[in-house]
């Protein structure tokens, strides 16, 4: 099939809509009458991916993705939260990774994985929450342990997460930290596809007081805001996305520097000054 590649759609973006044949693929080319749709409406409202070639189209927090497979329900070694989202997702390199993960976890002694977001089935911005898990290579796994029961569905859609941070301190609760969430973060980032896994500052700091010999896999483990009852596993552009655009590498060395210690002053903390200012994905429309 030839398809006729416009000019860019500017406002979602130009390696976002480069591929423009693959959007139509997913039933999300422009299309006049709804040129000033909101893009997350229209990419929260697919219920199943784009069948195409598996492809990621543009960054993290704006592009897309076509070929995306869920991952199931349940596995001998993870269960899905909170599956009403149906944000179970991704590029099929990262759900193959999330079950390899799922069951290393549990050679090292985690019982199993509560996986959260992964992807809405085409990516695009989501109606609520994320920022980025826009083309299939963003996932968040639950600092919690999988239960030694089977959650019911009721159970996966309230059950709490457990908060590990204290929110005034920025510190690991020491009461609730154990040495498998090390080990559950260290094989995470020993896989080659991952380039970075998003924690809390806090636990960042603990995994910098407390990691002894090798410390190279620090480097992967990067601060950011959020993330303290979840860490977040970012993969690299995949063979086969020539339109995805590449995060630069993170910086040479563990981390544990004052890159880190800036976390712990009162600048990140600061009031927004601009509370009231929308969030791209209140904005950004198809055209």
């Amino acid at each position: 099939m030839h398809v006729v590649v416009p000019k860019p759609l500017r406002t979602f973006g130009r390696h976002a809509l480069a591929a423009l044949a693959v959007l139509a693929l997913a039933g999300l080319a422009a299309r006049p009458a709804a040129a000033e749709e909101l893009a997350k409406n229209l990419f929260g409202a697919k219920k199943l991916p784009a069948v195409a070639a598996p492809q990621s189209i543009g960054f993290y927090s704006k592009g897309c993705f076509a070929g995306g497979v869920a991952i199931p329900l349940n596995g001998p070694k993870w269960e899905v939260m909170r599956p009403s989202r149906n944000r179970r997702w991704g590029h099929p390199t990262m759900i193959a990774l999330i079950e390899r993960l799922s069951r290393d976890a549990a050679a090292d002694g985690w019982p199993g994985l509560l996986v959260g977001d992964i992807s809405q089935p085409r990516g695009g911005p989501m109606l609520t929450g994320h920022a980025s898990h826009q083309i299939g290579l963003d996932a968040d796994i639950w600092l919690t342990p999988m239960p030694d029961r089977k959650l019911s569905l009721e159970q996966r859609e309230n059950m709490s997460a457990t908060l590990l941070v204290d929110e005034k301190t920025h510190l690991v609760k020491d009461e609730l930290w154990v040495p498998a969430h090390m080990r559950l973060l260290k094989r995470a980032a020993s896989y080659a596809e991952v380039e970075r896994i998003l924690v809390n500052p806090g636990i960042k700091k603990k995994l910098c007081d407390t990691v002894k010999g090798d410390r190279a896999w620090l480097r992967k483990v990067r601060p950011f805001w959020g993330h303290d009852y979840h860490f977040h596993i970012r993969i690299g552009c995949q063979p086969g996305s020539p339109n995805c655009k590449a995060q630069e590498n993170t910086a040479p060395g563990d981390g544990c520097d004052q890159s880190l210690a800036w976390w712990f002053t009162e600048e990140p903390w600061r009031p927004n000054k601009n509370p009231d200012r929308p969030k791209a994905r209140d904005v950004m429309t198809m055209a």
